[in-house]
């Protein structure tokens, strides 16, 4: 099937790899991914069958078998003999997958995924500065008490400010011992750490308006004040998403 005639079919043409990738089956699952999260290949509808994927990608049939079953485990298809391959609703994507989330973060115009992943940061957080607050030892206290001293002073350089923002939550994290809760976290900020959408702006004043949050939390988590570190964190990660925040419309989930 010629590229025209792909594109009178319906069907997306090649991707526009400048080289040919090693691993293949990663790089066809990646684009598969995100032409599903776009909606070229929407929910309910089958994928193009094998010889049209195989063509399109200029791929072996084995090489499409295999990111056809990388896209089944991250949920978003389902393969039925005889009906082809369908593609899920989102529902049943894997939101803990880093290609799923990065390709719904890209595509997400309303910030409505970051709002609920600064939501689920919130949940897991004030939990962990509950637990920390009861749990946490000399070391850890010095050591939160020492970032954000550091930080008061890094406020002009926004870059080493965010570095030591990201230690100092995770020495909170470390301190609670919740391992699972902790790797949930790492995952969800991996994705977005790097991405102006969710660093959102970094002024003085903001880097200024940040570090009193953690100093509170800290503060909570010296005294060992269990209920105050846990509203500490919860307001500080929710104030520091919505002066960051800049989208449409209003940060609605984030309500409580």
């Amino acid at each position: 099937m010629t590229a025209a005639a792909q594109s009178d079919a319906g069907v997306a043409g090649p991707p526009a790899w400048t080289r040919r990738p090693a691993n293949l089956a990663t790089a066809v699952t990646a684009e598969l991914v995100e032409r599903i999260v776009r909606g070229v290949h929407p929910s309910g509808s089958t994928l193009p069958p094998e010889p049209v994927l195989c063509e399109t990608f200029s791929v072996s049939r084995t090489v499409i078998r295999e990111a056809v079953k990388i896209l089944q485990e991250k949920g978003l298809v389902q393969v039925r003999q005889g009906t082809g391959t369908t593609v899920t609703p989102p529902a049943m994507w894997n939101m803990l997958d880093e290609l799923v989330l990065g390709a719904t973060i890209a595509e997400d115009e309303s910030l409505a995924i970051l709002d609920d992943l600064v939501v689920t940061r919130r949940v897991l957080e004030s939990d962990m500065a509950n637990v920390a607050a009861r749990l946490a030892g000399d070391e850890a206290v010095d050591q939160l008490r020492r970032l954000v001293d550091q930080m008061d002073e890094l406020v002009d350089d926004h870059v080493a400010y965010h570095d030591h923002d990201r230690a100092f939550h995770d020495t909170v994290m470390q301190a609670s011992g919740n391992r699972i809760a902790r790797a949930v976290v790492r995952a969800l900020e991996s994705q977005v750490v790097n991405t102006a959408r969710y660093m959102g702006r970094t002024e003085r004043a903001l880097c200024v308006a940040s570090n009193r949050g953690h100093r509170r939390i800290y503060e909570r988590i010296a005294a060992h004040d269990p209920e105050g570190a846990a509203e500490a964190m919860f307001t500080h990660i929710t104030e520091a998403w919505v002066v960051r925040r800049s989208g449409p419309g209003e940060p609605t989930r984030l309500r409580r």
